[in-house]
């Protein structure tokens, strides 16, 4: 049966649920045989929640979109009432939410079945998904190569078949590096596009929002559609609406494209990656498109001082409320030397440097419009490497300024939409020579999601990847 189920993606799935091809009882089952298979490998799922699922399947899965399909979280946000959440820390380890926060409402509205969390790093906060609470998950193409961050364990999980999609957040590129790396599609959507309350109504002052990882397009664009909009009370909404998957019955038309290669800051670009956004490109006017050379003007260094000024006083915040409710300070082990460092730089800073953070990052979004009135898309790479092996990226190093180094020069191509607000992809068009998947990047003005949606289903039947999947190959020692 897991065979036949790992073929199918989301809404395939919901399909054959609703002809009674299978039930939603044997969706699960072989969800759970999948992950018994390869999870030891890969080592993408942390938290097992069998009887939680089975209590949802048993009270009934409605008749939503996903109706019955088995679906994974990440181990950070989302709240799901009894469904333990670590945020990636062993500070986190035993915390339980008390209440369904508005997406995961409705996620179950749209009838997905909840079973089990996936690795992330501590609160999203490295490109690697190598946590030391429960160590390396690893990329189902390669077993010695890292899946990316922080949305790692989702992306395993999904290019396994464990699951067609899995949720995914992005606060730097963690739904869109992990898709590039493990042959996903990944779209981050515009800044308050989805809801994030009621506790909150903005997730990093608006740098980092949620959705999923897919292996198909229509996934992401029916989920879109499943879970955007606001809800009472939020500060803001996102320009534009759906449907997004009735995107995908027209192309986009002839767009004008911006290409780049190069890294904003100078970094090297590998030779593998670069030949994926030239084959990009020739394949983008092939479809009628005028593209030329052009990049977004941005300094790295700048952007990503008030980057980790913005996320450490998000997370700063967090490990306080949990310090008051456990009525003791993180231990020395509690808090990973990465994580400690880049909370230390945040608190050190005064109120104004925050605000100056804040108007810095409303005007790269000014900056990033203007842009965007010459262009419709920017394409470029999503990492400037392939995935790198295990361990060669670390949360466990005090020196902030080494660590922030070491993540602009790998990442410099992501963070500036999660600033600016602006929604973008990771598209699964090209591979390595010993077979490693290599996403191509594409951004676009805030709002402009269906624009995406529409030029990503184009490539989709230009350059079908759905029949390219992962083996489990490599050494994971």
């Amino acid at each position: 049966m897991h065979d036949d189920y790992a073929r199918l993606d989301a809404l395939g799935l919901a399909a054959a649920i609703r002809k009674g091809d299978l039930s939603a009882h044997e969706a699960l089952d072989a969800a759970l045989a999948g992950l018994e298979a390869v999870n030891p490998a890969i080592n993408a799922v942390v938290h097992i929640a069998e009887a939680f699922a089975r209590r949802r399947i048993e009270a009934g899965c409605g008749d939503g979109p996903f109706a019955g399909v088995p679906f994974l979280v990440k181990d950070l946000s989302l709240q799901v009432k009894d469904l333990p959440m670590g945020n990636g820390s062993r500070f986190f380890q035993g915390n339980v939410p008390a209440a369904d926060n508005t997406l995961a409402r409705r996620q179950f509205s749209a009838g997905l079945v909840m079973f089990g969390r996936t690795s992330t790093p501590e609160f999203g906060l490295g490109p690697i998904t190598e946590p030391a609470t429960s160590g390396a998950c690893r990329n189902p193409w390669n077993l010695g190569r890292q899946t990316g961050g922080s949305s790692g364990g989702s992306a395993a999980a999904v290019a396994a078949g464990i699951v067609p999609m899995a949720h995914a957040t992005d606060g730097g590129g963690s739904i869109r590096m992990p898709a590039a790396h493990c042959g996903l599609f990944g779209l981050k959507p515009t800044r308050g596009r989805l809801p994030l309350g009621p506790l909150l109504g903005e997730a990093w002052n608006g740098v980092a929002v949620p959705h999923v990882v897919s292996r198909s397009v229509r996934d992401s664009a029916a989920m879109l559609d499943a879970t955007a909009g606001p809800e009472p009370g939020d500060p803001y909404a996102a320009p534009g609406q759906g449907p997004w998957l009735a995107c995908l019955e027209h192309d986009p038309g002839p767009l004008r494209v911006a290409f780049s290669m190069d890294a904003p800051n100078g970094a090297p670009v590998h030779p593998e990656v670069r030949a994926g956004v030239e084959a990009t490109a020739r394949l983008l006017q092939g479809l009628g498109h005028h593209v030329e050379p052009a990049a977004i003007s941005v300094d790295l260094d700048e952007l990503y001082h008030h980057f980790w000024l913005i996320s450490g006083a998000n997370v700063a915040a967090i490990f306080t409320a949990r310090a008051k409710a456990l009525g003791r300070e993180p231990g020395r082990h509690e808090m990973e030397p990465a994580t400690r460092a880049i909370i230390e730089r945040a608190r050190a800073a005064s109120a104004e440097d925050f605000v100056r953070a804040l108007q810095w990052m409303h005007g790269l979004g000014r900056r990033m419009a203007a842009f965007f009135e010459r262009f419709d898309v920017a394409v470029t790479p999503v990492y400037a490497n392939p995935p790198l092996p295990v361990g060669s990226l670390s949360m466990q190093t005090a020196d902030f300024a080494a660590y922030s180094a070491i993540l602009q020069a790998e990442r410099p191509f992501t963070a500036i939409y999660n600033l600016s607000g602006g929604p973008a992809m990771s598209v699964p068009l090209h591979r390595t020579a010993d077979g490693l998947p290599i996403g191509v990047h594409f951004g676009a003005d805030q709002g402009r999601e269906d624009m995406l949606l529409r030029l990503a289903g184009q490539l989709e039947r230009a350059r079908p990847w759905a029949s390219h999947r992962a083996t489990l190959r490599g050494d994971a020692a």
